[in-house]
């Protein structure tokens, strides 16, 4: 059977309670070695934008208090790339004026990102998806090149990305 076929069967067993979260996890493991990176950010794209998983802003600031600081730093990049310069009232509003400068091509360093804690990137991520949703793209094209961050979305999301990919590649 391909890998392929076991995703469809897998997604399947999940949604019907016959397939556990290790079962989830071993299954991405042995997806995320076998797909191209782009095929990766689609399916955490698709699963970043379903209604079945939390929210977007919800899901980054989980990855984002998982990630290392050097992550931290990438992703707030990211997000405040996103926002353009009239982020600086937002951005002071949540006591981060230090990073308005990154809405304008400054970069912001992994020693700042680890100062940003994750109810921040909530807010700075739903803002940045409202204003441009393109952002969800660049994320998860971000998170693909760190397969096993991903993991930290949990089961039901991977179940959602994988079954996007099993879908895409028939």
């Amino acid at each position: 059977m391909s890998l392929m076929d076991n995703l469809s069967s897998l997604v399947d067993r999940y949604t019907s309670g016959g397939a556990s979260e290790a079962d989830v996890h071993a299954t991405y493991d042995k997806l995320a070695t076998e797909v191209p990176h782009g095929t990766l950010a689609s399916g955490l794209s698709h699963a970043f934008r379903s209604d079945q998983t939390p929210a977007f802003e919800q899901m980054v600031s989980g990855l984002y208090n998982q990630s290392s600081p050097d992550q931290k730093a990438g992703m707030l990049n990211q997000l405040l790339g996103s926002l353009g310069p009239g982020a600086s009232q937002m951005l002071a509003s949540l006591g981060l004026s230090s990073l308005a400068g990154a809405t304008t091509g400054e970069a912001v360093t992994p020693q700042q990102a680890q100062q940003v804690n994750p109810e921040a990137v909530q807010t700075i991520a739903r803002q940045a998806s409202t204003k441009d949703p393109s952002v969800m793209d660049k994320a998860a094209s971000f998170y693909a090149q760190h397969p096993t961050l991903v993991k930290s979305i949990g089961a039901g999301a991977l179940a959602i990305l994988m079954s996007h990919i099993s879908r895409a590649r028939r």
